[in-house]
């Protein structure tokens, strides 16, 4: 073979997906189109959000990069939700997006065992019985071989993009789409489908009237996502916010029939949670107007993008009903909004590794399964990066709880469940969240990073000393009194917080800010923790009862017809995932129960 692994695609499942290949110690392979956009931020120039920072967090446990990159290219941080409870607050920050980008490609090009190709993937090579990967095949005619497939390719595979009337072959605007591929994906047997997703105009700074519009500021202190350091020092920028006005509806509705979603031109289901303004206007006509999110791409730049009002009407059009929004009158439309129609293919068509069914040796992350965000992305590919690793160095693969991380959720709904729209992780999708907060991220998870080679001792130390740190402070609060009970119970009650046992226990001096803060967090949810506990504790006895890939549901009687098709068509690796297919019964479920007791099909 030429390499151990090749991965395909550098957005940011490629990024994760081909650094943990190569640190982990496989000589490995990163083909792109373009090398200079790797790490490329296509649409929102931000990352993190709510579940979506919590991912990140995830990511940089287990060894990932994408916390790195945030990091230092940064230029406004805030929590989300802080006045409300901890399982729901998130970080997020705007980023430099050149920055981003530069970065992204300095540590990939920077990696040792990790070389970067030019060209476009337009095949696989199998073998005779088209079950197992070989290699891939290039436009240029390059055939390269390698023991696995990480691909991850986003919006290019058979991409095409829409403004009004115009369309054209692209992944992203002035960037060519990956044609042949999901070709000779559907040649194979894949099942392949079509997604629709967008972004909005982006509009020269200097053009904008700040006088009409609302300024949204970050948090005066930046944290960082990273657990590798305590604090971030970078230039802020500011946010600005304005809205839509029934006269921007009344453009948009008079246009409706140019936009290529509402004539038929667009197949592809777009994202339910980032709809464009074309679907806010016609799914919620009561609305009298949509919040609009200006923000900087960068500090070397003049371009603001409008969260917010993503579109593929024509460009006139555009043109017409942003000039129509407070602060936007004499905007200068830099770039136009646009939609981007592609291929991705049905991800219950995967192992919860992310290892393919069809073809041994191969995995998919990414928007390529169906998902849109950054974050989703990057973390599938890290997974997938891992579980290559993990089929090269002959070892189980590593399949996360959805107890354990977002990340876990997220490849178990769309293994188990699959979606026919871009899916977008919530906090709601998540059953234990309270356990999943962003600040317990690296007691989650440093130590698998570490078990499968991506986090070194050092962190493993770390994250110990962390942990006889929060004891220390338990131990310190149960030793002392505050309103005639134990400090430690004090700090249970509602309007008891760390600041004020401060003053009662002085000790606490000597202890971070963060180490304090995670404490007050573990004693104030203590209760309701424990009881979450014991939910992931009947969850994780379904978990365990694992089934064999072959197993005939066939010889199962009393199954209902639709959990048997179900079950046949997913085949599920446990008794909880089956019992979170969609069609499967409770009734179903208990019966698989008995017969797998009785030993059929256990493994």
């Amino acid at each position: 073979m030429d390499y151990d692994a090749i991965v395909v695609g550098g957005g940011h499942a490629g990024i994760e997906a081909s650094l943990a290949l190569s640190r982990i110690g496989f000589s490995t392979l990163l083909v792109t189109q373009r090398l200079d956009t790797i790490g490329a931020l296509s649409c929102n120039p931000a990352i993190g959000g709510l579940s979506k920072g919590n991912i990140v967090r995830e990511i940089d446990a287990l060894g990932g990069e994408m916390a790195h990159l945030i990091d230092h290219s940064m230029i406004q941080f805030r929590i989300l939700n802080r006045r409300r409870g901890p399982a729901v607050q998130a970080p997020r920050a705007q980023a430099d997006k050149f920055t981003y980008n530069r970065l992204a490609k300095e540590t990939v090009e920077g990696q040792s065992n990790l070389a970067l190709f030019m060209d476009t993937v337009v095949d696989l090579l199998l073998d005779e019985a088209e079950r197992v990967y070989r290699g891939i095949i290039t436009e240029r005619g390059h055939t390269i071989t390698s023991r696995v497939l990480v691909l991850t390719t986003g919006t290019f595979m058979e991409g095409k993009i829409f403004i009004g009337e115009w369309e054209t072959s692209a992944g992203r605007l002035g960037e060519a789409a990956a044609i042949g591929l999901g070709t000779a994906l559907r040649q194979k047997g894949f099942p392949v489908g079509r997604m629709k997703t967008g972004t909005p105009a982006r509009v020269r700074r200097s053009s904008i009237d700040f006088s009409r519009v609302e300024t949204q500021q970050g948090d005066a202190i930046m944290l960082p996502f990273s657990f590798d350091y305590p604090t971030i020092d970078r230039p802020m920028r500011d946010c600005y916010i304005t809205w839509t006005n029934e006269q921007t509806h009344r453009i948009i509705g008079e246009n409706m029939a140019r936009s290529p979603l509402y004539g038929g031109k667009i197949s592809g289901i777009g994202p339910r949670y980032c709809p464009s303004i074309e679907d806010k206007v016609v799914r919620f006509p009561e609305r009298e107007r949509h919040q609009i999110f200006i923000e900087p791409e960068g500090i070397g730049t003049e371009e603001m993008y409008l969260n917010g009002i993503s579109s593929s009407l024509p460009e006139d059009v555009q043109a017409a009903f942003i000039h129509s929004i407070a602060g936007l009158e004499e905007a200068e439309i830099m770039r136009p909004a646009y939609a981007v129609e592609y291929d991705y293919i049905d991800p219950t068509a995967l192992y919860p590794s992310l290892e393919s069914k069809l073809v041994d040796g191969l995995f998919i992350a990414g928007q390529t399964n169906g998902t849109s965000g950054y974050e989703e992305a990057a973390c599938q590919g890290l997974m997938a990066g891992i579980n290559a690793a993990q089929k090269l160095k002959g070892e189980k693969p590593v399949v996360l709880g959805r107890h354990e991380a977002y990340i876990g959720v997220l490849i178990d709904d769309l293994v188990t469940m699959g979606t026919k729209e871009p899916y977008r992780m919530f906090t709601s999708r998540a059953e234990y969240r309270l356990n999943l907060r962003h600040d317990s991220g690296d007691v989650r998870l440093t130590k698998k990073g570490w078990e499968v080679g991506l986090q070194s001792d050092e962190h493993l130390a770390r994250l110990e000393e962390k942990l006889r740190r929060i004891e220390a402070v338990k131990d310190l609060l149960a030793q002392h009194t505050h309103r005639e009970k134990s400090a430690l119970a004090a700090l249970k009650m509602p309007e008891v917080t760390i600041e004020e046992l401060q003053g009662v226990v002085p000790a606490l001096g000597r202890f971070d800010e963060a180490t304090l803060h995670q404490v007050e967090l573990d004693v104030k949810y203590a209760g309701y923790i424990d009881r979450q506990q014991r939910q992931v504790d009947r969850f994780t006895r379904l978990e365990a009862m694992a089934i064999d890939p072959l197993f005939d549901y066939d010889s199962v009687e009393g199954l209902s017809s639709e959990g048997r098709e179900k079950l046949k068509a997913v085949r599920p690796f446990s008794v909880g995932q089956a019992s979170r297919i969609n069609g499967v019964r409770n009734s179903d479920v208990a019966i698989l129960i008995v017969h797998l007791r009785r030993g059929g099909g256990h493994v």
